[in-house]
């Protein structure tokens, strides 16, 4: 042997006459069983030993080993091999080889050669029984890429003292299979050390470790069920358990045997406790609303090409134009971060519909890459897009889920103002959402020709959010306010006001005329048509008013209602007669 620290020790036995055959049924079923396909006895009896003692083994025709030699070598630089598989092989000097006089006729620990297989007209055999490094059976099997069942244990580290009564075992059922004369003698080449390995057994820090109490004697009788010895102190650790290497392995058999179920939890030392940030609780509301709305996550990649900004009409002198370009890129489509999220929800819709879904309702929480200066990084900001299409997608639908997230986000006191600027929407069917002057988003209908760059025939609706704004104008306090001790007066208000003012003038001059006093306010209905001027509407809302400390009166209510009505003129609405 020239390689003792990547060979530990290598067992060989001869035998002759050797009488190949199918194996008895009983040994086919239990391999098959195990999920080892049968070949012949030979074999059988390898693969089985293997099984039985975790050792796995091999056999050499001996009309292939020149000069009747085995040796136990690394390979030579450019060397090759053909193994059992068929697969010619070249080597490296760090693989370890089981070679003849002159050639290698295996892979230690992973695979044989081509003719190191037994075959039908094979007379004389050698058994082989070694213990192989592990790691240099990982590293081979890696590099050849190849892992066998023998490199799987190997791998793992086997017990050395565990190859000569694997050996054993293989002659006996040589004999007992009646597959050939086992010879005398067994060649032997022992590097190993039968000495246990020592572990102190610290019952203290075991304890510690652990937060039990259990006492040295519990521990030993623990231990001795795994075969370990006791010398003082000191534990004899069996040569088949490499893997008890620390006082922490010895913890982890001990707990084990004692029951997780009676170690008291505790917390991890170090005092804070593993939480969501603010933040990070505001973004998973925005995700679990989304999901509430029957809208399903995407996730798109941050760089674009630039012609994306073309398909969504984006004007020549655009501020937004201006991207950060990447100095690397996958390619011309993939060239630039994007300024913008709403080309890539557009991206992922238009493959929904040109693959034939009828419907799609689609959010993501999109970063996009606003450029500062050369020398700066770009300033990245969080938006959320929504895109949806289908039979019951429409303008207040999409205008639906917006409000809705914002309730649910606590951002209440925001503008919507029907836009026709924007130039990737519908002009007139697109709405612009502000805070304290702040572009908050936009919702609406995609352009037309914003669609059809899209390959998309039908009607889409999107919206986007900027969600640090959002973040910055949530109202997260809670605070407690006791059932009305006082009942409630209604009063539905049915009004008459020019067909350009917006809904949400009206609603914003009940607010003003009601003061505290509001309670609540729906709009109903909104009319045109028959019976009602040209160029104007009929706007319906029903009002709740209560006072928290009196019943209301009626010439309280009365005056209410001449407030209400005094803002609505001025905000030119008047009582429809």
């Amino acid at each position: 042997m020239e390689e003792p620290n990547l060979c530990y020790i290598y067992s060989a036995k001869v035998v002759k006459n050797v009488r190949v055959k199918p194996s008895p049924r009983w040994m086919r079923e239990r391999l098959r069983a195990m999920g080892v396909r049968p070949i012949n006895n030979i074999v059988d009896i390898t693969n089985y030993v293997m099984l039985e003692y975790g050792q796995p083994m091999h056999a050499f025709d001996l009309r292939y080993v020149d000069e009747a030699t085995i040796r136990v070598r690394r390979a030579k630089a450019g060397e090759t091999i053909t193994t059992l598989d068929g697969v010619d092989r070249t080597l490296t000097e760090k693989q370890l080889v089981i070679a003849d006089a002159h050639k290698p006729i295996a892979i230690a620990g992973v695979m044989g050669g081509e003719y190191s297989g037994i075959m039908d007209d094979t007379t004389t055999i050698v058994f082989e029984s070694a213990c192989f490094n592990g790691a240099s059976v990982r590293t081979t099997a890696r590099d050849q890429g190849m892992r066998t069942d023998a490199s799987a244990r190997y791998e793992k580290g086997l017990d050395p003292n565990n190859c000569l009564p694997a050996l054993e075992r293989a002659c006996e059922l040589v004999e007992l299979l009646d597959a050939g004369d086992v010879m005398d003698g067994v060649i032997v080449d022992d590097h190993s050390s039968s000495e246990r390995h020592r572990i102190h057994l610290d019952v203290d820090w075991i304890n510690r470790f652990l937060d039990t109490d259990l006492s040295e004697d519990a521990m030993k009788a623990i231990l001795t069920k795994l075969d370990c010895q006791f010398d003082g102190k000191d534990i004899l650790i069996p040569t088949f358990r490499p893997d008890l290497a620390h006082k922490a392995d010895i913890a982890e058999e001990i707990v084990r045997f004692y029951g997780y179920n009676k170690v008291p939890g505790t917390s991890l030392d170090g005092g804070a406790q593993g939480k969501y940030t603010p933040r990070q609780k505001f973004l998973s509301t925005i995700s679990n609303t989304m999901f509430a709305l029957g809208a399903s996550e995407i996730m798109t990649y941050s760089f674009i090409s630039p012609k994306y900004y073309d398909k969504i009409r984006m004007p020549a002198d655009d501020p937004l134009r201006k991207s950060i370009v990447i100095s690397n890129p996958l390619g011309e489509d993939t060239s630039i971060m994007r300024t913008v999220a709403l080309p890539s929800m557009l991206e992922v819709l238009s493959r929904n519909y040109n693959n034939r879904n009828e419907a799609a309702c689609l959010f993501e929480l999109a970063s996009e890459y606003i450029p500062t200066t050369e020398d700066s990084l770009p300033e990245e900001k969080s938006t959320l897009v929504v895109g949806m299409y289908g039979s019951d997608a429409d303008f207040f639908t999409i205008k639906g889920m917006a409000e809705q997230l914002l309730e649910k986000l606590c951002v209440t006191d925001y503008d919507i103002v029907a836009s026709s600027e924007e130039y990737s929407y519908h002009p007139g069917r697109c709405a612009v959402l502000s805070i304290d002057g702040q572009r908050l988003g936009v919702i609406g209908e995609i352009h037309p020709e914003v669609a059809e760059s899209y390959d998309i025939d039908g009607r889409i609706y999107c919206f986007t959010l900027d969600v640090d704004l959002m973040f910055a104008h949530a109202k997260t306090d809670k605070t407690y306010t006791p059932l009305p001790k006082f009942p409630a007066v209604t009063r539905d208000l049915a009004l008459l006001c020019e067909d350009s003012i917006p809904v949400l003038e009206l609603e914003r001059a009940i607010v003003r005329g009601a003061g505290n006093l509001l309670e609540k306010i729906k709009l109903f209905d909104v009319y045109k048509g028959a019976q009602i001027e040209a160029g104007k509407k009929s706007v319906a809302f029903n009002i709740v008013l209560r006072s928290s400390d009196s019943t209301l009166t009626d010439e309280q209510t009365n005056n209410v209602m001449k407030k209400v009505m005094a803002e609505l003129e001025k905000a030119g609405a008047v009582l429809r007669s």
